[in-house]
């Protein structure tokens, strides 16, 4: 299966993607792994990656957010990583649970 969106194609299944790293190329900061997609039924295309947001102490416990990521954030998928573009988390959105 080919995934495609704009100017990145990756082919593979879905699952390889949620195993790849996510990490913010303006600053390091590793996000996590990929614990959903949002996905454009109509269209038949990925639209977003949802990674786990940061939890509320130390990072640890009460993790109440999950941060979006647009697709067109999303800079290089690599074999173990997937790099993606946001100066800032204005760039991403968190979605409140």
């Amino acid at each position: 299966m080919k995934l495609r969106y704009g100017n990145i194609e990756q082919s593979g299944c879905i699952s390889e993607l949620k195993t790849k790293e996510v990490i913010n190329i303006i600053d390091g900061k590793r996000l996590g792994t990929i614990i959903d997609l949002e996905i454009d039924v109509e269209e038949g295309r990925l639209t977003a990656i949802v990674v786990p947001g940061t939890g509320k102490i130390l990072g640890l416990f009460g993790r109440n957010t999950d941060i979006v990521i647009p697709w067109d954030k999303i800079n290089k998928i690599g074999l173990d990583v997937i790099l993606v573009e946001a100066a800032s988390f204005t760039d991403i959105k968190p979605i409140e649970k």
